[in-house]
């Protein structure tokens, strides 16, 4: 009876520490501390970009702009939230590069996606989408995609589909 009262504590305590650190998680903000420089250029050229180009988006205060094609219906994903969606990824030239997409639903922690996505997916709910024009800081940086297919200071243009939230 002792030793199966102190597993249940035990077990008690240790479900309030993990369900805490998930909480701690969904508060963290997305890191906003880049090359301010470099934010200034990807801005100035982002803008030229839709300018020429016709486009209308809303500005972001982190300099994301974006396009709510359809706001949603359920539930806002936080950045420890699983995410179920779609996605193209373009390279923002004239060509407008697609890089890498996905036509059917694929799931990821928020958190471990880039900082251009954990700022502008939870701008739209479940059944959502948009599109994001992504300065390359909160992208992929000076250094590129693993891949190859994203050169360094690129910035990005994504089409997404939010479909679940957990």
């Amino acid at each position: 009876m002792f030793k199966s009262r102190h597993f249940l504590i035990l077990l008690i305590c240790s479900a309030f520490t993990l369900f805490s650190a998930c909480n701690k998680d969904c508060e963290k903000e997305p890191d906003l501390d880049v090359d301010q420089e470099q934010l200034a250029k990807d801005i100035k050229a982002i803008d030229s970009f839709l300018e020429d180009n016709g486009i209308t988006a809303e500005k972001h205060p982190s300099g994301i702009r974006y396009i709510i094609k359809r706001e949603g219906d359920g539930a806002r994903p936080a950045v420890c939230n699983n995410i179920y969606l779609t996605y193209e990824g373009k390279l923002l030239n004239d060509q407008r590069t697609i890089f890498d997409s996905e036509a059917d639903p694929v799931g990821f922690n928020l958190g471990g996606l880039i900082t251009g996505w954990q700022i502008g997916v939870p701008l739209i709910q479940e059944n959502g989408r948009i599109t994001l024009y992504i300065p390359s800081v909160y992208g992929y940086g000076t250094s590129g995609s693993e891949s190859g297919n994203v050169p360094p200071n690129t910035n990005l243009e994504f089409e997404i589909v939010l479909f679940q939230v957990n």
